[in-house]
């Protein structure tokens, strides 16, 4: 197709008229370097021919364009970076939300800097060496009661302590962090709503799609998402962007959490234990349990702390939560109780001085229990003993030793300087136990799971020093994830954000292609000026 005399100005028009639109998006990119979130815009253009017939044809026939078509304004983004950047939020999710459950439990069982269990049994062993040097003293049977009252004292906050910060963290589960994913879901639903109803007006609603690559980046952390962009032919060839987002569990199944507008929803059942997760889909499909199969991210986190117990789960699992040093300080509590009731007994014997044997040929022994469980119907825990009545009231108190002599009154006594059996309960405080957890089988039976051989001090430090390889993992972990974020987040910078430098040079290249355009229509002008009054005077 052959120009016209004066497609030239057309073309010097377009190419002014797209300088300018690019020094304006150059501005606003400048304009938003600080804005958080801000998605770095260009103009896009092309290059302007109008295809048709030729009205005249000769060989060789030269084509001329008719200048610069500004298409619209795009944002630049690596689709490559962005799922990155958020497979990424998703392990920060899970680890940030395990150390911050660590942290809760370090604030009970870290006795660094303060007194408590620790001390106490030190103390303990200290008041029986007491007794021992004074056998069948009332004062320092007392004394070793006290020291015993006050260790399952601090048995007893250390469970109500772990029992708080398990509910603390159900109920911030259900009312906040479930809650936000929800309301982010909301978001992202009204967004795409938005987002659509302006690209139908011709608004490509660049910042509209910031808002949301935020939200999602947000909702990144809380669960592994890919989303997936579609074009909604309204018809007439005009079509408009959609956007699914999909949630895939560990086991591979898919769920549909976004569908353009179309919203699904997380729900919570705290009521027992474990805490169980569902989840709807955008289409009304479920609820469909996850609880054992979310995935990475702020959710799996803040489950594993709460559901799981380490060695203790059937099967065993990677993570000890709450439940392990529930289960670990009520086997301790267990262990001891019964160790120091045993020791605290006392065999029959006659007037002769002879044990009186049951039908087996054993011993008949009187028991003296020390500790007591305060709901008779379930097992010691350190929320369930208590000093045995017997002892508290004084009805009896330490047995000095197992063998009993006759007093001539027809009762057996305790020798008034034994001392067998306070010496075998500070060797039984000292000494090696197994410490075990009585796992509960799917056929109702049970099975000993052994965790710790060692004295009772030093399984509390067991457990302590568990906890802060944990937390310092985790912490570890967590510094090393931030670090491959952030070089994520700069590498996407280097595509997505503004470069100050990189602006300025657009600014002078798009204001010289400005000046040149302008040049090009003086040109042209005084070309024609040429022609029409400097050529033809012949005959004037």
């Amino acid at each position: 197709m052959m120009r016209s005399t004066f497609a030239g100005f057309t073309t010097a028009t377009l190419a002014m008229s797209a300088s300018q639109r690019a020094l304006e998006v150059t501005g606003q990119n400048i304009a938003n370097i600080n804005t958080p979130g801000y998605t770095r815009q260009r103009l896009d253009v092309k290059s302007l021919y109008l295809k048709g017939g030729e009205f005249y044809n000769s060989h060789p026939n030269a084509r001329i364009g008719f200048g610069v078509e500004i298409t619209g304004v795009s944002q630049l983004r690596d689709p490559f970076l962005d799922i990155q950047y958020r497979m990424q939020m998703a392990k920060l999710g899970t680890t940030d939300a395990q150390v911050a459950g660590y942290e809760k439990l370090a604030n009970i069982l870290d006795e660094t800097d303060r007194s408590g269990i620790e001390k106490a049994l030190i103390d303990l062993n200290s008041q029986l060496q007491k007794l021992a040097q004074n056998p069948n003293s009332k004062e320092y049977d007392s004394m070793v009661r006290s020291s015993s009252q006050i260790l399952l004292n601090l048995f007893h906050q250390n469970a109500t302590d772990l029992q708080e910060v398990r509910t603390d963290l159900t109920k911030e589960f259900r009312d906040t962090t479930i809650k936000d994913l929800n309301k982010i879901l909301q978001n992202i639903g009204e967004l795409n709503e938005s987002i659509k109803n302006s690209q139908i007006l011709g608004n490509p609603a660049l910042e509209l799609k910031d808002e949301r690559n935020e939200l999602i980046d947000e909702l990144a952390s809380y669960l592994p998402i890919t989303t997936k962009y579609r074009d909604h032919d309204l018809g007439a060839g005009f079509t408009v962007e959609e956007l699914d987002i999909y949630f895939t569990d560990s086991e591979g199944v898919k769920y549909k959490l976004i569908s353009d507008n179309l919203v699904g929803s997380l729900t919570a059942d705290v009521e027992g234990q474990p805490v169980k997760l569902y989840i709807t889909d955008s289409y009304g499909k479920g609820p469909a349990e996850i609880t054992d199969t979310v995935g990475d991210g702020v959710i799996k986190g803040t489950l594993d702390i709460l559901n799981k117990s380490g060695p203790f789960d059937s099967p065993a699992t990677d993570v000890k939560g709450i439940g392990y040093y529930e289960k670990s300080m009520d086997s301790l509590v267990a262990k001891l109780a019964e160790t120091f009731n045993d020791l605290n007994r006392r065999g029959q014997v006659d007037q002769d001085g002879d044990p009186v044997l049951d039908a087996n040929g054993n011993q008949i022994m009187d028991e003296f229990p020390l500790f007591e469980k305060i709901d008779p119907t379930k097992d010691f825990s350190a929320s369930n003993i208590k000093i045995a009545d017997g002892w508290a009231n004084g009805t009896y108190g330490i047995t000095t030793s197992d063998i009993q002599v006759p007093n001539g009154e027809g009762e057996n006594n305790t020798g008034a300087t034994a001392d067998e059996n306070v010496l075998k309960m500070i060797k039984a405080l000292a000494e090696d136990h197994q410490f075990s957890y009585k796992q509960v089988q799917p056929d109702g039976t049970t099975k000993d799971i052994d965790f710790y051989k060692g004295s009772f001090y030093n399984c509390f430090v067991n457990m302590e020093n568990i906890l802060n390889i944990d937390l310092k993992a985790g912490n570890n972990t967590l510094e090393n994830k931030i670090t491959v974020i952030n070089q994520t987040a700069d590498l996407k910078d280097t595509v997505s954000g503004v470069s100050l430098d990189e602006e300025g040079i657009n600014l002078l290249h798009y204001q010289q292609s400005y000046s040149a355009a302008c040049r090009l229509m003086t040109t042209l002008d005084e070309a024609l000026d040429k022609l029409i009054n400097g050529t033809g005077v012949v005959g004037r």
